[in-house]
């Protein structure tokens, strides 16, 4: 019972790593999106 808890534990921890690194990504995504508006609301000035 011990391992498979283990098991569960490492898993978890690994999905919860991954998950902040997708998070990290769709963060910077969303800048560079951001960027590219603020760019062509300045040229349409």
């Amino acid at each position: 019972m011990k391992r498979i808890i283990s098991v569960v534990g490492i898993l978890l921890f690994t999905i919860g790593l991954t998950a902040c690194n997708t998070m990290s990504g769709f963060g910077k995504d969303v800048e560079r999106g951001g960027e590219k508006v603020q760019g062509a609301a300045e040229r349409a000035k």
